[in-house]
């Protein structure tokens, strides 16, 4: 039986993932990621344990290491706007429209590696409010596992990253996340394999709560280590 974890962090500030934590995208990235898998003639089972977390020249990367810089960029623009233009089965991850509610009025950002226009068609899809500040492809120089969008966020809003806290879905984001020195809530089955310091099924396990001294109370319900 996993162990049990903190019912509740004290924390100043949160960074957000999208895809995964906030969002369920997976329907579109399965079918714009398989079609490409095609295209190159590589396996298509294999290229979906890459791709989740990462900026998609980045998955290229990966799975192509010989590939030139330059044909995965212009790959990596082309897989944007397939992705961006098909937002069929976008949905909110369970519990993060009531989630994101609770932050309101909180120091919060969205770390995302998708650029600003798929990060608007998703959120947008998914009925879900823009943090007020947004950490997207084109803020940072290297993606996920490196933890630079983490860094950024943190700086943005004003705090140490070891006041922050992540939530996140994936391995590379997990490892992001702690390479940044933030705690890490892991967010769905994806995330249940890495470690996080908690991790719940989905977001209608958190509760988020503004205390007097400035910090921020998360509650857990259903969490585990």
């Amino acid at each position: 039986m996993p162990p049990a974890a903190p019912t509740a962090l004290t924390i100043r500030a949160l960074l957000l993932d999208m895809d995964g934590t906030l969002v369920n995208s997976d329907a579109v990235v399965e079918r714009c990621w398989r079609r490409w898998a095609v295209e190159q003639g590589l396996d298509p089972d294999h290229v979906m344990r890459h791709v989740h977390g990462r900026q998609g020249h980045a998955t290229m990367a990966v799975l192509l290491p010989d590939r030139p810089v330059a044909e995965n960029l212009a790959d990596n623009q082309r897989m944007l706007e397939w992705e961006t233009a098909d937002v069929a089965g976008v949905v909110p991850v369970p519990g993060a429209p009531d989630f994101l509610a609770s932050l309101a009025g909180l120091p919060h950002a969205l770390v995302t590696s998708a650029d600003r226009g798929l990060s608007t068609a998703r959120m947008t899809a998914a009925g879900l409010p823009m943090p007020p500040v947004r950490i997207t492809a084109e803020s940072v120089g290297a993606s996920k596992p490196d933890p630079e969008g983490f860094l950024k966020g943190a700086a943005e809003l004003g705090f140490d990253p070891a006041d922050c806290v992540v939530f996140e879905d994936s391995e590379v984001g997990i490892a992001a996340g702690r390479a940044a020195g933030c705690q890490v809530v892991g967010v769905g089955p994806r995330a249940a394999a890495h470690a996080p310091d908690v991790h719940v099924p989905d977001l209608t396990a958190v509760r988020a709560e503004g205390l007097a001294d400035g910090t921020v109370r998360l509650t857990f319900r259903n969490a585990t280590a």
